[in-house]
């Protein structure tokens, strides 16, 4: 037995060396595969355990590379899209069964999260909280759908499709948002109720703090005790308060409803400038922005009846719709700065 045949040392036996000669050409060539002696994906020690191993299990090891590389991009790329855990708005069970996507919630304080994207159902029988700790609560009543659109330190924002909210909210003036189909309601530190109509018309009641409505740059404000409807496209009416006498409110719903330069609009606004109280300043200030010509200057008229103009204010000014001598007068109705409206408006306000 010669050690040649095991490891190729020592000396080769004469009939060993005559049979190799036999079958050297027979004897397998190849050249190995070239690899790039620089691998730029792999650190320094992975890279020289890669040029000491033989062509196959290299090809094999830079090809696990590259298959890790890709799916390390491909789950990143998921991760960053991918709902935060345990981010959203905490959801709870009030009553019923409602649903958040396919996830239904059975029980009394079963709760849950409404993340980005999803939708809140209520049926005919159930009702539930959103709340979040830098927003306040939101109770949502039977056969409501509420989306949650946006949630960030700068603006909290969702759409009431259908239904009605009771919003209590702490958050800081101008960041709550809540879309409907005929306008954008704006928490300016309040609590208030909001229904939206399988039509798309709403209503809104405020009882704490005032609210902003709002649709293609046509705004109310809606004081405490007060309330305003909204139409589908002509947006926000006229807000009044709640004790207002039934002929007054029934006169700013006709007011609301009719086409402009009509008769009808004619006689509703005559009706509401003659049972208007001083506490209805409120409607008439508004009303200047929604009438024009003669119209407007016995609606200036009947205001400054009830609250004289304040100093920097002139019926010219408001009769042209001079901005910030209607911002003055509005200040003088001690219902809300409008300055922390103005601000929202001009750094927050979302696009329509």
């Amino acid at each position: 037995m010669n050690d040649y045949l095991w490891d190729g040392s020592g000396t080769p036996d004469s009939e060993i060396q005559r049979f190799e000669s036999l079958l050297s050409e027979f004897q397998l060539s190849y050249r190995p595969l070239a690899l790039p002696t620089e691998l730029p994906a792999a650190p320094g020690r992975f890279r020289r355990l890669l040029l000491q191993m033989p062509w196959v299990p290299r090809l094999a090891a830079a090809t696990a590379i590259l298959v890790a590389l890709a799916a390390g991009v491909f789950l990143s790329l998921e991760f960053r899209h991918a709902p935060v855990a345990g981010a959203g708005w905490e959801v709870a069970t009030l009553q019923g069964a409602p649903q958040i996507g396919s996830q239904t919630l059975s029980g009394n304080h079963v709760t849950s999260k409404l993340h980005v994207g999803q939708t809140l159902v209520t049926n005919s029988d159930s009702r539930a909280s959103i709340s979040d700790k830098d927003l306040g609560e939101i109770k949502v009543d039977p056969n409501s759908r509420v989306r949650l659109l946006e949630t960030d330190e700068r603006r909290k924002r969702i759409q009431l499709e259908v239904g009605t909210i009771h919003a209590a909210i702490w958050a800081p003036a101008g960041q709550f948002v809540v879309d409907t189909p005929s306008a954008v309601a704006v928490d300016l530190g309040c609590a208030y109720t909001l229904q939206v109509a399988p039509d798309g018309s709403g209503t809104i009641r405020t009882t704490l703090g005032w609210v902003g409505f709002r649709l293609n740059e046509r705004d109310s404000f809606i004081p405490a005790g007060a309330m305003c409807s909204t139409l589908p496209r002509s947006g926000p009416g006229i807000p009044y308060f709640e004790d207002a006498s039934p002929s007054f409110r029934e006169a700013i719903a006709r007011f609301d409803s009719s086409p402009n330069n009509s008769q009808d609009r004619a006689d509703a606004l005559a009706q509401i400038l003659s049972q208007a109280r001083a506490r209805d300043a409120l409607s008439i200030w508004h009303l200047l922005s929604r009438t024009d010509g003669a119209a407007r200057e016995r609606v200036y008229d009947h205001l400054a009846s009830l609250v004289p103009p304040p100093s920097g204010v002139t019926r010219e000014g408001i009769v042209s719709l001079d901005s910030q001598m209607l911002d003055l007068y509005w200040n003088a109705l001690d219902l809300g700065d409008i300055s922390v409206w103005r601000f929202w408006e001009q750094s927050s306000a979302p696009s329509e």
